[in-house]
């Protein structure tokens, strides 16, 4: 399965995430690694079976075999992290901030693919995990590695709407 395949399983009433795949696939500001890694990571994040795998088929063509599972170890790693940071960032007793994690993260400190491509993957993962926490530690890092507003922003994008074509898919197999 491919975007285009993605794209023509969405229903009529989805246009608009049909032209964002669209737009968001022939998107410039990032790199091939930084994008494809972002729709990668985001997809597993998600989870939902027709937009892994065109997305997997996508990102595939382009990505190292280190880069994709670079992408997927974003995912799972903030599928823990972004839990565990909203909890603490959220709750009352603000105890639990003085806390260690005790959780292990090693993959963040050596993802094996740029540093910045990793960070971006996961601010893209926390965005649709609604991380406030995480997407504020991610966005300091990607700016001390040079990114811009943009980039960062085209990372969420992909994230975005890569949620709701996921969402759409499977209110649709119901």
């Amino acid at each position: 399965m491919s975007i285009d395949e993605l794209k023509n399983a969405l229903p009529d009433y989805a246009k608009d995430l049909k032209l964002n795949l669209s737009s968001l696939a022939r998107e410039t500001v990032l790199d091939d690694e930084q994008k494809w890694g972002s729709f990668l990571a985001s997809a597993h994040a998600i989870g939902e079976p027709q937009t892994l795998k065109a997305v997997t088929a996508e990102a595939e063509a382009v990505l190292s075999p280190e880069a994709l599972t670079a992408a997927k170890a974003a995912a799972a790693i903030m599928g823990m992290n972004n839990v565990y940071y909203r909890f603490v960032h959220l709750a009352s007793n603000k105890d639990y901030g003085t806390l260690p994690a005790k959780l292990r993260m090693n993959v963040i400190g050596a993802p094996g693919v740029e540093k910045t491509s990793f960070e971006l993957w996961s601010m893209a993962v926390s965005a649709i995990n609604g991380c406030g926490m995480c997407m504020d530690a991610h966005e300091v890092e990607l700016r001390k590695h040079g990114l811009t507003t943009t980039q960062i922003q085209a990372s969420v994008r992909i994230g975005a709407v890569i949620n709701a074509v996921a969402s759409v898919l499977r209110a649709q197999a119901v």
